[in-house]
């Protein structure tokens, strides 16, 4: 056995991934990294999935592969229905949550089922095994005022803080996913029509209308904001970082939880905050579930109704808090 600090290369670039796996055996590595490497590639090709998706399937692979290995199992055939249950134990045992127990079943059953229909194996030992349940938690959102405070947080004066106050106006105008939005082009968004255009999950493109207030935001940061930023790099990005590349999701996140503590938002804030605060405020205002849908880019109406649950909730808790007879 050799400790590993996986640092997997795939060889037609569809993502690279670095993580950090324990211990592999020499023998089996090469064989297992070419399942692996098989399997991404299909999911990538023939299931059109996003690159944030098939990195989550690679990570949860390569860990799952590298337990296999660690319990003497170097033949993907070799491996029962015993050594999944097992494996989603140790998981369990480490603390992980129900999502993250959830997920990696759905990976695992996903390269089972994969092996099977390449006739790499016979029988697939994921089969009947069920998924743990996840209790569905409401999206937390933030109030009218507590967007306002947000977004009036970052300063106008310079080229950064015109490009945050850019993305979070556009952000909250749209409801798109904060990799959509370090995603986007120049071309992508056009402010003459008061549109943007995004690609989703899938590779699904849709066309999101803009508010006047994002409208005139992205179109000040465009002329006087990121002129400044671009130093050059010939990027075509929308938003880019201090050294004229585009902004990353991590970046993002660190600019949003800055915002955040600068205004006194004690909400607990993620990086979809605000799209959730977008769907949930929409509605509390009278728009209907399927155009709600449709502008969050959710394939299924289900996730979209979650929503509904939040201002239900948030309805009862005014009540309740301003009702004389409550």
């Amino acid at each position: 056995m050799i400790p590993l600090f996986y640092a997997q290369k795939r060889r037609n670039s569809i993502i690279d991934v670095e993580w950090n796996t324990g211990y592999l055996s020499p023998e089996g590595d090469s064989f297992m990294d070419s399942l692996i490497d098989h399997f991404i590639h299909f999911l990538a090709v023939e299931k059109g999935l996003s690159p944030n998706t098939l990195e989550s399937y690679q990570r949860d692979m390569v860990a799952f592969t590298s337990y296999l290995q660690e319990q003497g199992i170097t033949q993907i055939e070799a491996s029962t229905r015993t050594h999944i249950i097992e494996y989603l134990l140790v998981l369990r045992e480490k603390g992980r949550a129900t999502a993250t127990l959830s997920r990696n079943m759905a990976s695992i059953r996903a390269f089972y089922q994969f092996l099977v229909r390449d006739k790499y194996i016979d029988k697939d030992p994921s089969i009947h095994l069920e998924t743990p349940k996840i209790e569905k938690r409401l999206p937390k959102v933030l109030s009218i005022e507590e967007v306002e405070r947000l977004l009036e947080s970052p300063p106008v004066h310079h080229p950064a803080g015109l490009r945050d106050k850019a993305m979070l106006e556009l952000l909250y105008a749209t409801g798109i996913r904060v990799s959509e939005l370090v995603n986007l082009d120049t071309a992508d968004v056009n402010l003459d029509m008061g549109f943007v255009k995004c690609m989703g999950k899938g590779s699904k493109e849709r066309i999101i209308p803009l508010g006047s207030v994002a409208i005139q935001m992205v179109q000040h940061y465009l002329q006087a904001g990121r002129p400044k930023l671009v130093k050059g790099s010939g990027d075509t990005s929308l938003f880019l970082n201090h050294l004229g590349n585009q902004i990353t999701r991590q970046g993002f996140w660190k600019i949003i939880k800055r915002y955040a503590l600068k205004a006194n938002i004690r909400t607990e804030i993620t990086p979809h905050t605000l799209r959730h605060s977008f769907a949930t405020h929409l509605l509390e205002n009278g728009a209907d579930l399927r155009s709600v849908q449709e502008m969050l880019g959710h394939a299924d109406i289900s996730t979209t109704q979650i929503y509904t649950h939040v201002t239900r909730t948030r309805i009862k808790d005014i009540y309740a808090k301003t009702h004389p007879r409550a």
